[in-house]
């Protein structure tokens, strides 16, 4: 697959260009080594930079929380709230192997699946002259990978930052030589996708589907190529053979499949993935109020949003044309247009900087490699300029900048490591281990909702309710049923975070779950003088009943 990856450009493309790319004559090992090496040195170095800064209660938490579970037996969807199983399982696995449940543990975890995204990226760009270790193409590579990396936040999110590639990568697979084997490992590589995430494997469908239409056209006798059907129902059965291990667990672990089928359930009755916020229009950037740099980031973010858009749409369209008139067309820059659409989508769901890296790399790999294919001139002036615009909207969000330059960040142990974190977070983790010290010793049971589900794998402690990061309204069944769990476990205290998120009064708490909230009111007496006006702490007054 490597190899056939290596030659995606040198098949589908014309003259020159061909003469820049990937050749067989090189071994394989000696082809792929020098990717491997940048890709694993770029995420080391980044890691070591940055890897013991920051610390996030909220979504990070909530990975760490699923990753301790795991390696105590506990299932994602049944017994906890989570995404979908794979990141779990890969993160539990290479945490069990090192012997540790630490944060820093979790975070090695993930980043070796960021290496594996970074590689794919890297490989689909590379050119021949970087494979026989010349100065000009290593320096493109690098500059690729610079700007790859830098768009590699948040840290929590790599998973679904390095899946995004991943469906770049097989679905360009398919599309270099689109024989019937390729079909079936195309359909095998979304549907492994969809286990550590099913909205991607639902993306990396849709982008398939827009390829498959696209080898329909014009197809090439020349090529053992399938008729669209006999293609799709490989496909298929590639999707099916993928998707294997959820299905095993929906047969054989008791009460997964009932629990990821209320998973889909519940997104269908909230008719949302995700909590959506405007789009930052770069037109309603105020220019005159806020500093320059933060300005200028602002406009960029929104030329971006409406890039990711405009990048599939021209693609797409431009595809089809070459396509109907018989000329090539690379076929990472066909996977790349097809999937830029389905995540567009995602970024525009909640359209924050976030969504918007998680979002981009289907659009930064296919103009990497299309500049590849331009003039000197063309091709170093543009590509330095992504890399420069890339650098200046991302990296005052990275921990290791935030620690730089948002004051002095605190030394604090989380998990036998020492992280280095901006005050206000040292203080909430401060707040935490008082609380429990105080309210649930020894491992004690205790509640801290809606948002800050790492206070639990922080304390290294089980949360009483199933649904760790209670943001979207519940009915009163759910509500109920999670009213139960915490009179069982008899909680020492109880931490809301009485925040209206994203300024909406109806996402408080007490809005969206009103019943858990009037018990909390009546069996627990709320102390005074919080240390932060948004939090509510409470402490158990009588046994729940």
């Amino acid at each position: 697959m490597y190899d056939a990856m290596l030659r995606l450009n040198h098949t589908a493309m014309p003259g020159k260009l061909q003469k820049t790319l990937p050749i067989k004559n090189l071994p394989l090992i000696h082809q792929i080594l020098p990717v491997f090496v940048l890709a694993a040195f770029a995420v080391l170095a980044s890691f070591l930079w940055q890897g013991h800064k920051g610390f996030n209660l909220w979504d990070e938490g909530y990975l760490w929380y699923g990753a301790q579970r795991v390696l105590l037996g506990e299932v994602p969807l049944r017994d906890f709230m989570s995404y979908d199983p794979g990141r779990y399982y890969w993160s539990a696995a290479l945490m069990s192997l090192w012997g540790d449940n630490g944060i820093m543990a979790l975070r090695g975890a993930v980043a070796v699946f960021q290496a594996i995204g970074l590689f794919t990226g890297l490989l689909l760009i590379a050119q021949k002259s970087l494979l026989r270790f010349k100065f000009p193409g290593f320096l493109y590579l690098l500059l690729s990978a610079i700007t790859l990396m830098v768009w590699m936040y948040p840290r929590h999110k790599l998973f679904d930052i390095s899946l995004s590639i991943l469906l770049v990568g097989v679905s360009s697979f398919l599309v270099q030589h689109p024989a019937r084997l390729r079909y079936f490992v195309c359909g095998l590589g979304i549907g492994l996708v969809a286990v550590f995430g099913r909205n991607h494997g639902l993306y990396g469908a849709m982008g398939s589907a827009g390829v498959m239409v696209w080898l329909a056209i014009n197809p090439d006798s020349r090529k053992d190529q399938p008729g669209f059907v006999e293609g799709l129902l490989l496909w298929a059965a590639g999707v099916a053979a993928g998707f294997t291990p959820l299905l095993a667990m929906a047969l054989l672990v008791p009460g997964f499949a009932g629990a990821f089928w209320e998973s889909i359930r519940f997104l269908s009755e909230v008719k949302a993935t995700n909590l959506s916020l405007p789009v930052p229009w770069p037109w309603k950037v105020s220019l005159d109020s806020i500093p320059s740099e933060e300005a200028i980031r602002g406009v960029l973010i929104g030329v971006l949003f409406i890039g990711i858009l405009i990048f599939s749409l021209v693609g797409v369209a431009w595809s089809l044309f070459q396509k109907f008139h018989n000329k090539a067309v690379s076929p990472v820059l066909v996977a790349s247009v097809f999937l830029g659409l389905p995540y567009a989508h995602y970024a525009y769901s909640r359209a924050d900087v976030g969504h918007l890296a998680q979002s981009i790399f289907p659009l930064l790999i296919g103009c990497l490699v299309l500049l590849a294919a331009q003039p000197p001139k063309i091709k170093w002036s543009f590509a330095a300029a992504l890399c420069i615009m890339s650098l200046w909207v991302m990296h005052a969000f990275h921990p290791g900048w935030q620690c730089h330059t948002s004051g002095p960040c605190k030394a604090i142990e989380i998990s036998g490591n020492r992280l280095m974190v901006l005050p206000e977070v040292e203080s909430d983790v401060r707040l935490l281990r008082k609380l429990a010290k105080e309210y649930a010793p020894d491992g004690g049971s205790f509640v801290a909702t809606p948002f800050w589900p790492g206070a639990y794998p922080l304390l290294n402690t089980k949360s009483p309710m199933w649904e760790i990061y209670a943001l979207f309204p519940r009915n009163g069944d759910f509500q109920q049923e999670e009213i139960r769990r915490i009179a069982a476990a008899s909680p020492g205290f109880v931490l809301i975070y009485d925040l209206p998120l994203d300024g909406r009064e109806e996402l408080r708490f007490r809005n969206t779950h009103p019943l858990i909230y009037r018990y909390i009111v009546e069996y627990f007496d709320r102390l005074p003088d919080p240390p932060n006006l948004p939090y509510q702490i409470y402490t158990s007054r009588k046994p729940a009943g």
